[in-house]
């Protein structure tokens, strides 16, 4: 479970503790929180009433995760297979774009997420939808048209500053239109300044906590975008996340997203807009060196749209679509990583926690767990070596007995933590207690083919999949201080 921008939005409606990460805690944030109130707010607000007013004061976090899930599903449902039915016109060609997007498992994994990918995969197919819409049409100026495109231009901007890569073919298609209708061009221009100005008035006053002041923009102005793009354009920043050599979306990256469709997508595609569209956006990404497959997301309904279904071996290649999609459907949307919500949903309703080290995991959202242990600190340890995380949990027990829980969260794959199992030696100071743990989970972060070989790897991270939650205890006077149960 990666950590997502809603988090934010999550813990501020409830009230529930949220972990504010660097993007959003640097001197220079690098996120806004326009589109997260846009996008999260109204929902949440509604949910938040609702519940309220049927008497459930304290809403379980669970339930607002689904929530989230339920709402990127509608919205992906409705307004993606809407904007794919206007951008394929041709029955055959709209049937085939419309099958290949819904059983492509990035659909139903990736954009169910609550990422700021899935909602740019959104805008851009809207703004294509609206592009298109203006460029068949230069009889008229299209007011309304020109609103909603520059609008969603600037959402979009200040969503990603990615987004406008997808957006260049579409753009200069426009162009003709612009010239033969010029009051298209100062109706955007306006729209955009005006939005621009409430997204940076709303970032302002949410990172400087003093109301915005128009006369003053340019001293106290916080603008998210910029910040971003300064950010990524030093490679030194870049390096702190990991760097990637410039073919690691198009060899890599886009294969694992897309799969058997590759080939088709070389060989017998329709060389259309749409094509362009993801092709030169996923190559402006290719020039900033960190690349991650979720980068790509709005790629690939464009690409997949533009896919022709093999004339010769037909039903073989929909077999290995089929079984392609399904394998990583499972292990990316029900394996990877799936034991982190369950886990931090059975943390938050024990009592008496003090501290919780995540160890080998993704970040775990704070926010789920709810009022009950909401002053609980979570470390994340991400994967440092064993020894290191040892020294954590060693200066993190407390002696004292009757002392508030420690825990520790960490793969069932992690042979580190297979001498713990056993009975310790007296001069062992920090001890395990296995406490409960969720079957259905996987890191593929954990993968070391290179030291440990393929098959012994494959046996560590599936055969032995699972998460697992340990409580901490510490031996400081040769005896070990009280569990509390």
């Amino acid at each position: 479970m990666r950590r997502t921008c809603s988090d934010q939005k999550v813990g501020g409606t409830f009230g529930w503790p949220s972990y504010q990460t660097w993007e959003f805690t640097s001197s220079t944030p690098v996120r806004s929180v326009f589109p997260l109130w846009l996008v999260y707010g109204p929902p949440l607000t509604v949910f938040k009433w609702i519940s309220e007013g049927l008497g459930y004061d304290d809403v379980s976090p669970l339930a607002v995760f689904y929530l989230l899930r339920v709402l990127m599903f509608l919205l992906s449902f409705i307004l993606g297979d809407w904007a794919l039915h206007e951008l394929l016109p041709l029955k055959r060609e709209r049937a085939v774009g419309l099958v290949l997007v819904a059983s492509s498992y990035v659909t139903w994994t990736y954009q169910m997420h609550t990422f700021s990918n899935s909602i740019e995969t959104l805008i851009v197919l809207w703004c294509i939808v609206l592009m298109r819409r203006m460029r068949d049409n230069n009889e008229h100026t299209q007011v309304r048209l020109c609103v909603a495109l520059a609008f969603l231009g600037v959402f979009g901007i200040f969503n990603r500053i990615t987004f406008p890569a997808f957006l260049i073919v579409p753009a200069v298609q426009l162009l003709p239109g612009l010239l033969v209708r010029p009051l298209r061009i100062p109706i955007m221009f306006l729209t955009s300044a005006v939005t621009t100005l409430v997204a940076v008035a709303i970032d302002t006053e949410h990172y400087s906590g003093n109301r915005f002041r128009f006369r003053k923009t340019l001293d106290t102005a916080v603008f998210t975008p910029w910040n971003n793009l300064a950010y990524n354009l030093d490679s030194a920043n870049l390096a702190q996340h990991g760097l990637h050599p410039f073919w690691q979306h198009f060899v890599a990256n886009l294969p694992q997203l897309i799969g058997p469709a590759l080939p088709l997508l070389i060989a017998s595609s329709r060389r259309n807009s749409l094509y362009w569209s993801g092709i030169v956006g996923i190559a402006l990404l290719s020039c900033f060196r960190h690349q991650e497959p979720r980068f790509l997301l709005p790629a690939v309904p464009l690409l997949l749209s533009a896919v022709n279904l093999p004339k010769r071996f037909t039903r073989v290649w929909v077999c290995a679509w089929v079984a392609f999609n399904i394998l990583a459907g499972v292990l990316f949307g029900s394996y990877h990583q799936a034991g982190v919500v369950p886990m931090q949903d059975w943390i938050g309703q024990q009592s008496g926690v003090a501290h919780v080290l995540w160890w080998k995991t993704y970040s775990p959202p704070r926010w789920l767990l709810g009022h009950e242990n909401a002053y609980a600190s979570t470390t994340d340890l991400m994967g440092i070596p064993g020894p290191r995380m040892m020294q954590e949990l060693a200066r993190m027990v407390s002696c004292t007995p009757n002392a508030n829980k420690t825990l520790l969260v960490a793969p069932s794959s992690a042979t580190f933590l297979d001498t713990y199992k056993a009975t310790l030696p007296s001069s062992q100071l920090v001890h395990l207690e296995h406490l409960w743990q969720v079957r259905r989970h996987i890191g593929l972060d954990d993968l070391d083919f290179g030291d440990d070989g393929v098959w012994p790897t494959l046996q560590r991270v599936i055969g032995r999949r699972g998460l697992d939650v340990w409580r901490v205890t510490a031996d400081c006077d040769g005896s070990t201080t009280e569990s509390i149960t």
